[in-house]
């Protein structure tokens, strides 16, 4: 808890002896700045909006839906926005819909979209995460069942480390060649560098729940005998030459989502994490977001309040990052505790945001914290959130 204090005086006869009156200020509603190579970015308070598929593109590009829903959560109040998981080559996207960042077409639709979407709420740092879904590729989307695309059907050929599938009873992947993860490694490259032209302000490479980057970490899906698979070191060598690619056309606040755990006997560990961690740190990193699970259906997940966040801690104690907790967070007081924990050092929540897009108002009003809202919002607060934006002013006649 972050504590202010005040010096007063008791009273006209008591005036030379003076005492500390505390307030309390929440960690929550403080700012946090992300240093990189290009400067240092500066966030308003320490809530972020976790990236969240929204299964809307066409072709991979962005629709009047992410218009919508980016409008509409960047009026939020969160510090920070990160866009969905966004793929780098069609091959590479989750579902049909999925969002794309690999040609003049998607990164035309994209800022069109992101542009207007800003113009219309109060400014907010926005990062986005790149991906690619590996052996999770050619899905049919959630509300479709999610399952592996026939090619017939409108899926494509997939890909990973090994010839491993996700399901036994799915067609199997092709084990990538080292031709096709320089291919992959320049396709993350060049979508960073169309990010940063349309004015993104960070991002966010994905390496959990079981997508590509992630694959090559995991012995369960990596199975490989050449120099990326095996041992730790082996299978940390793609998505860690890939990251330092970035890091290296890439001057702007990078950091990686990562499963600290595949919750599996043989699979990723959370020790494995922080060393990995350590590594990405030393090539670079600005923070990392931690989550969990995702590489199989085996998964034996304690899931229950604050379940990721003894990874977050972990990784953060050992590596020295700026680190995100996620995962079933949902409280302004639990979030809260858990920066006065010191387990991390910001705090994400994704699906609690489709429920609540204000979360952040009413966590302001609960922790007597502030947050920017467009000023057609300002005449909606509640008597007891009169303080939520300010020192705002309205008027009629």
């Amino acid at each position: 808890m972050v504590v202010k204090a005040i010096i007063l005086s008791l009273s006209p006869a008591f005036a030379c002896i003076p005492y500390l009156k505390v307030f309390s200020m929440s960690l929550l509603f403080s700012s946090y700045t992300l240093a990189s190579p290009r400067g240092d970015l500066t966030l308003a308070n320490r809530i972020v909006v976790a990236p969240m598929c929204q299964y809307s593109a066409v072709q991979g590009a962005a629709t009047d839906w992410h218009l919508m829903h980016w409008g509409n959560l960047f009026n939020s109040g969160s510090g920070l926005f990160i866009i969905e998981a966004t793929a780098v080559m069609p091959e590479g996207r989750i579902t049909p819909a999925c969002l794309g960042l690999w040609d003049d077409t998607t990164e035309a639709a994209l800022k069109d979209k992101l542009e207007r979407a800003r113009a219309l709420a109060p400014a907010l740092p926005v990062f986005i995460q790149l991906s690619h879904a590996g052996r999770k590729a050619s899905s049919s989307t959630p509300w479709q069942g999610g399952q592996l695309l026939a090619e017939d059907q409108g899926g494509w050929a997939i890909c990973g480390p090994s010839d491993i599938p996700q399901l036994p009873n799915e067609r199997t992947p092709h084990a990538m060649s080292k031709a096709e993860l320089e291919a992959t490694i320049d396709a993350f490259v060049v979508a960073a560098g169309r990010a940063d032209r349309i004015g993104i302000d960070g991002i966010e490479l994905h390496s959990a729940h079981g997508y590509l980057l992630h694959q090559f970490l995991s012995p369960i899906a990596n199975q490989r005998t050449d120099e990326y698979g095996g041992s730790f070191e082996n299978r940390i060598r793609f998505p860690l030459d890939l990251f330092q690619a970035v890091r290296a056309a890439y001057s702007g606040v990078l950091g990686l989502r990562l499963s600290a755990s595949d919750w599996l006997e043989g699979g990723w560990t959370p020790e494995e994490s922080a060393a990995f961690a350590v590594r990405l740190k030393a090539a670079g990193a600005n923070f990392i977001h931690v989550s969990s699970g995702g590489i199989s259906r085996q998964q034996q997940i304690a899931i229950g309040p604050d379940y990721q966040v003894p990874f977050a801690k972990d990784i953060k104690a050992q590596s020295g990052l700026p680190t995100i907790a996620v995962g079933l967070i949902t409280s302004p007081l639990q979030a809260e505790a858990i920066l006065e924990r010191g387990d991390a050092d910001l705090v994400a929540l994704a699906r609690a945001f489709l429920y609540k897009p204000r979360w952040a108002w009413e966590a302001a009003a609960a922790l007597k914290g502030e947050v920017l809202a467009s000023e057609q919002y300002w005449r909606c607060l509640p008597a007891e959130a009169q303080a939520v934006f300010g020192s705002v002013r309205i008027g009629q006649r």
